[in-house]
């Protein structure tokens, strides 16, 4: 009765949204597109997109925490259009000329990652990038900042959700970065076809090594995972069992990698920080 309840006054809301849109459209989260329309004679395999200029920007302004000086990259104007010159050539891939798999998936790593920080550095200073997903009316960053690629525009939702997630790489979960501090770190390195395994194999056990992220009570039999692994647990298996194997390898101890494999512990969920990954605010907390 309480499911079916919820269920009508979501469906209730999102009724009233709709109509509230259809009088007055511009209620609507404004369109923000970036990149660059590039004609198709001239668009290139994801395989001949380089991203030096990203992992040059990366580099400059992210620290081995996947902390972000955005205080210092959004008074760069140079850097500012760097960004910007680089969604620009994220535009001129083609998604439907054929490409490895290692190459479209570091590209749209990538393009993620690279929208999200351009449309925080839009907004900063900000505290959080819940502060601009609106739910009903008004900007929401992961729809309404869009970015062309091949003549098509692809929201951050469709990015995640409508591209990576069909690819079947659960470990996308932990390489694409909502700039928040219990997303995974962002990389201070941009993700190339030639380095991708590692590059996942690397960050996905940086974010278990992190106790915001995993926690293993040896006594109780007991794991707290992140709520990543709630809100994405069917692409990293089917059943309990198999998502714990999957991430088994992963884990920072023997012990919890046994107790995964083994299925021998209950599961819930840790609370999710949506504080951005902000390196001013990280030096404060550290005071």
């Amino acid at each position: 009765m309480r499911r079916n309840f919820a269920s009508y006054i979501k469906m209730t809301l999102a009724t009233g949204a709709l109509t509230l849109l259809s009088i007055n459209p511009s209620w609507a989260g404004p369109k923000v597109t970036v990149g660059a329309n590039v004609p198709v004679n001239e668009q290139v395999s994801m395989d001949q997109i380089d991203p030096c200029n990203w992992d040059a920007l990366l580099k400059r302004y992210v620290d081995e925490n996947g902390n972000v000086n955005y205080v210092g990259w959004k008074q760069s104007a140079a850097d500012i259009q760097a960004l910007e010159a680089f969604l620009g050539h994220l535009s001129s891939a083609n998604p439907n000329v054929q490409a490895s798999p290692a190459a479209k998936l570091a590209f749209w790593i990538n393009a993620y990652n690279a929208m999200t920080v351009h449309g925080i550095l839009r907004e900063y200073p900000t505290t959080s990038i819940r502060n601009h997903t609106a739910k009903l009316v008004g900007y929401n960053i992961w729809d309404d900042l869009l970015l062309t690629v091949g003549g098509k525009p692809y929201s951050l939702n469709q990015m995640e959700h409508e591209v990576l997630r069909k690819m079947g790489e659960p470990r996308i979960h932990f390489a694409i970065v909502c700039a928040s501090r219990s997303c995974p770190r962002l990389l201070a390195e941009a993700y190339t076809a030639e380095k991708l395994v590692a590059q996942l194999t690397t960050n996905t056990k940086a974010f278990f090594a992190n106790p915001g992220n995993f926690q293993y009570d040896p006594v109780g039999r007991k794991f707290q995972l992140s709520s990543i692994l709630d809100w994405f647990g069917e692409d990293f298996g089917s059943d309990q069992a198999t998502q714990l194997r999957t991430i088994a390898p992963y884990l920072p101890s023997r012990e919890a990698y046994d107790a995964a494999i083994a299925n021998s512990v209950s599961v819930s969920y840790l609370d999710y920080d949506w504080g951005l990954n902000d390196l001013a605010s990280a030096r404060t907390a550290r005071r």
